[in-house]
């Protein structure tokens, strides 16, 4: 029996090539495991809802060079993303499915965007109905703490530019340390809207073709492992005395 740090020889390689037929029945029995696992234990169904996110750089950072318009969309990109995460977004969710936020950032939730244009909010669970439940909900909530995160921050630069004109205001100065809290730091010039959250395509989060593939897979190495480390067997044996 060969060990395993034994180098490759041509005889080995020889067996390999002779054993084709066994090659062919391990990928056959990999691809039918494969299927029946699926079968047996399906992946989670995922669900995928569309939002819109435009950050308006023209009008945000006009007249700036490319190179700085390019930092802005990324800066201002995960400032919106944090939304999409924050605890006030996932409480509202969890809230609404009746499932808890550890379990909502446990993997259920997965955040898909391109930056400027659709952001697609995807969510998985085992049952088809709750997977479209939770990717309508975190959608929806999202754009709502977006949008007000948006007129907080009309109202915070309206307080501020109050504020210049009457320096020692108190109450001004505490109504803009309320909407900084409550702004996100988000600009006024973003906007968002909810492009898909009814009638969700639903699908498995992994399809057949995946595990009939990793099943062949699996088993045609096992396969040249058998017929490579075990030389002896009496089907190789055979082949090996039949030429000789």
């Amino acid at each position: 029996m060969k060990t395993l740090l034994a180098p490759a020889s041509m005889n080995d390689v020889i067996r390999l090539l002779r054993a084709w037929r066994f090659w062919v029945l391990g990928a056959l029995i990999g691809g039918l495991a494969g299927t029946a696992f699926y079968f047996v234990s399906p992946p989670d169904y995922r669900a995928r809802a569309t939002v819109v996110v435009s950050f308006n750089m023209e009008k945000a950072w006009p007249n700036k060079p490319d190179n700085e318009l390019f930092y802005y969309l990324e800066r201002e990109s995960r400032k919106v993303e944090e939304v999409a995460w924050s605890d006030a977004t996932l409480q509202q969710v969890a809230g609404q499915t009746n499932l808890t936020v550890a379990e909502l950032r446990s993997g259920k939730l997965e955040l898909s965007q391109p930056q400027d244009g659709g952001w697609h909010f995807y969510a998985s669970d085992p049952s088809q109905k709750t997977a479209n439940e939770l990717a309508t909900a975190w959608a929806q909530v999202f754009t709502a703490q977006v949008q007000q995160g948006i007129q907080d921050a009309v109202a915070l630069d309206a307080a501020r530019q109050a504020l210049a004109r009457s320096p020692g205001d108190a109450k001004i100065q505490a109504q803009i340390k309320d909407l900084e809290a409550k702004s996100f730091a988000v600009t006024p010039e973003l906007q968002v809207s909810l492009a898909q959250s009814k009638d969700l395509a639903t699908t498995r989060k992994t399809g057949l073709g995946v595990y009939c593939l990793v099943g062949a897979g699996l088993f045609l190495l096992l396969a040249g492992l058998v017929i490579l480390f075990i030389p002896n067997l009496w089907v190789f044996s055979m082949g090996d005395r039949k030429s000789a």
